[in-house]
């Protein structure tokens, strides 16, 4: 049947029947906030290229979680920033290191709330790279263990998820039976399945102080040209242990998104990363574009796309703009 049986503006008419027949919602209960912890006291630096995104020392941090949970967002991710680096991270998996330090402090102030932790190395090494460095290369096997040890040491501290980025592979294996092996096998594993070398990052790397100290990532991040490879990356996850899957970035890869979905059914969240934060912030900034109605349809993109988790610096501004209606 066509026009003039057919008339779908009928649906479109008023804004009550447009949200009956919507056929995609953004939730509150989709966000996760990523937070970066510092050491120090009173310490809350806002990032320059992120407008209001902070590095928070713990006892600034709670205030800031504090916020987080009154607008219902049910999940943070800590990324953390040491007060030394080295060679080995020794940071990431100290058991008195900034991430552990703040997960013991969230946890004990906001028990119900879901924290995860981002399991890396490169905010805590000295080169910036996220494995051990040996004759200038990134090495993948002997990188597992500190991978794992640091995961481990997350959980004990009481991380509820821990979330590999680092693309090493076999990390969900090795991590998933540290876990397990040490009476954590309640613990999700939320992987960085395809993750790739993007120019999107650049923000980030200054609110996490990781950029790397020389080359670059893509040796082991994937290419960004690629789509099959982050089907085959995503079986090696699930295969080896994964609970969650993630696509990073989110809006120059919702293809990908949509064919993992397709692909695995699996939960997949997708990560609205720094780079387009501050393109969104900068242009809003300069009353180029409405910054509201960009990013709701920004984030509703992805969910149409497959996502059913979204980590995205706006979750704060997304759950007041939800509460409005």
């Amino acid at each position: 049947m066509y026009f003039p049986i057919l008339r779908p503006r009928r649906l479109r008419s008023n804004e009550t029947l447009r949200r009956m027949v919507r056929e995609h919602h953004l939730r509150v209960d989709d966000l996760i906030y990523p937070m970066f912890v510092i050491y120090g006291e009173n310490v809350a630096n806002e990032v320059p290229s992120m407008p209001g995104v902070y590095q928070y020392s713990v006892d600034r941090l709670l205030p800031a979680v504090n916020e987080v949970v009154e607008l219902g967002i049910p999940a943070i991710i800590l990324f953390g920033i040491p007060e030394e680096k080295d060679e080995v991270a020794v940071g990431a998996y100290a058991e008195d290191g900034v991430v552990q330090q703040a997960v013991r402090a969230v946890k004990k102030e906001f028990p119900e709330l879901i924290v995860i932790t981002d399991v890396c190395l490169c905010e805590f090494t000295s080169h910036g790279h996220c494995g051990i460095i040996k004759d200038g290369e990134v090495m993948n096997d002997p990188t597992l263990e500190y991978l794992a040890r640091t995961a481990l040491s997350h959980a004990q501290a009481g991380a509820d998820m821990v979330a590999p980025s680092d693309m090493m592979d076999g990390r969900v294996r090795a991590i998933r039976e540290k876990l397990d092996s040490n009476g954590f096998s309640n613990i999700p594993i939320m992987a960085y399945s395809a993750k790739y070398a993007s120019a999107f990052y650049g923000p980030f790397r200054d609110a996490a102080e990781s950029a790397p100290q020389f080359g670059d990532r893509r040796s082991y991040q994937m290419d960004p040209p690629n789509s099959d490879e982050a089907l085959k990356e995503t079986a090696m996850d699930i295969e080896e242990g994964a609970d969650i899957v993630m696509v990073k970035p989110a809006l120059a890869y919702m293809d990908i998104i949509r064919r993992i979905k397709d692909e695995f059914t699996y939960p997949v969240a997708a990560y609205n990363v720094s780079g387009e934060y501050a393109m969104v912030k900068a242009a809003a900034s300069k009353g180029w574009i409405d910054e509201r109605s960009i990013v709701l349809e920004m984030l509703t993109g992805l969910k149409r796309a497959g996502a059913d988790l979204i980590l995205t610096y706006f979750a704060k501004d997304v759950a007041k703009w939800l509460q409005e209606g």
